[in-house]
């Protein structure tokens, strides 16, 4: 058996673990996202070379391991579980004077999420859901830090524009 490059082991260590909890949330399962960010990986060993050479390596994989994803999702016959994990997992529901409001708010807000375009998706789930720092969700997704921070402003426009929501300037 061939040993694996350092530099892909490295790299399998640092972002593995980014890669499955991204994927869990999106997948509903713990197996189901190992099994697809690690089929990522497989994908991405038998293209190293290639992976190194790209101009940014990170977003390459990002890129690999965001379709092995949606692909494992579509082959079990399922839809992304994004909305259903994080709002059922809410602790305010329990805390909230009126749940079923609550409920209906969060639905409405993970809803909206889930229609972002791509990129804005990703940055407010790895950055707002999963708790990312914006470096961590710069490098995972192999964009800048600035690029994380527009993107992610631009997502909030977009949901106070879906949710019917005002920025507080616009109150004054």
């Amino acid at each position: 058996m061939t040993e694996l490059p350092a530099d892909y082991r490295a790299f399998h260590q640092l972002y593995r673990g980014a890669y499955v909890h991204w994927a869990e949330l999106y997948l509903g399962n713990r197996h189901d996202a190992e099994e697809a960010v690690d089929q990522a990986f497989e994908d991405l060993y038998f293209v190293w070379s290639d992976v190194l050479r790209a101009e940014n390596p990170n977003a390459y994989a990002w890129a690999v391991v965001r379709h092995r994803t949606i692909d494992c999702a579509r082959a079990r016959g399922r839809r992304p579980t994004v909305i259903d994990t994080a709002v059922f997992e809410t602790e305010a529901l329990g805390r909230a004077v009126d749940p079923i409001g609550e409920l209906e708010l969060s639905l409405a807000v993970y809803k909206a999420i889930c229609a972002l375009p791509a990129r804005q998706h990703d940055v407010i789930v790895l950055h707002y859901c999963l708790g990312f720092s914006v470096r961590e969700t710069a490098d995972i997704m192999g964009i800048t830090q600035g690029g994380v921070r527009s993107t992610a402003r631009h997502a909030r426009h977009r949901l106070h524009q879906a949710l019917g929501l005002q920025k507080e300037e616009e109150h004054r």
